[in-house]
């Protein structure tokens, strides 16, 4: 009888065991995981409240700029935060060429922040001039894309 109180000890003792160390795993993994999520909505919030548009008209010609190496859009902060002015939240293609976000140049007008509401001249310097015909704008910011389509016929 005494046998069989200490074999249900040592099995208790060691079931016991088993439940603490998987315990420990479990809230550990949990920790992990909060800690990822938190650092991810920070992000995912950001891109949701992050929305603009181009308001640029494609048939005119100051989307061109004299010399055929720059191209220029309006684009309006629709979102829900302020966006940078310096242009590193964009990400710009023209015709399927990527433009680096050194050879953006954005001026707001009417203020020094660009907050909602507000519309700002993005200049896009190219690596070579721009040819006559049908070209293309993609926008990405945040969560946001954005497609414009202008036709330049030429100086």
């Amino acid at each position: 009888m005494a046998g069989e109180a200490i074999s249900s000890l040592i099995l208790f003792i060691a079931a016991m065991l088993v439940a603490v160390g998987v315990a420990g795993t479990l809230v550990a993994g949990v920790g992990d995981l909060s800690g990822s999520l938190d650092s991810v909505s920070g992000s995912v919030s950001d891109d949701i409240d992050t929305e603009v548009e181009i308001i640029s008209d494609p048939g005119s010609d100051a989307v061109v700029g004299d010399n055929n190496e720059t191209v220029t859009v309006l684009v309006k902060n629709t979102g829900a935060r302020t966006l940078p002015t310096d242009g590193s939240e964009l990400e710009f293609l023209v015709d399927g060429s990527y433009v680096a976000n050194g050879n953006i140049s954005v001026t707001v007008y009417e203020s020094n922040t660009w907050r909602t509401g507000s519309v700002a001249a993005v200049e896009l310097a190219l690596d070579g001039p721009i040819g006559t015909g049908e070209h293309r704008v993609h926008l990405t910011a945040g969560g946001s894309e954005e497609l414009f389509e202008f036709y330049y016929g030429g100086p």
